[in-house]
């Protein structure tokens, strides 16, 4: 829990219950948004893939944070096709997070 807790941390989450030492943990995302995250034993090993996206203002400043925090993301951030500025980072657990914006 604790990596996942500091994962989250670094993108600017803030706890709202529990924390890195707890069984459960609610993350404020902001906007009235929450992630909740559930430990689990390390044998336990999910056998599906999940995808969080986070709308944030400013794409690039949290990609520059998330590189301080020693954060690995895939690629820079870039403008999609499909009108999103956007990059990806995957937490701890194996979850593909997108860091995204609409592009206006």
């Amino acid at each position: 829990m604790a990596a996942a807790v500091g994962f989250y941390e670094a993108l600017g989450l803030e706890v709202a219950y529990g924390g890195a030492d707890a069984g459960f943990t609610t993350l404020r995302v902001g906007g009235g948004q929450f992630l909740n995250l559930i430990a689990q034993p390390p044998e336990r090993r999910w056998s599906w893939w999940g995808r969080f996206i986070l709308h944030v203002d400013d794409v690039d400043a949290v990609h520059a944070r998330a590189l301080a925090a020693g954060l690995r993301p895939e690629a820079p951030p870039q403008d999609a096709e499909w009108g999103e500025r956007y990059f990806h980072l995957i937490d701890p657990d194996g979850h593909e997070v997108s860091i995204a914006r609409p592009l206006r």
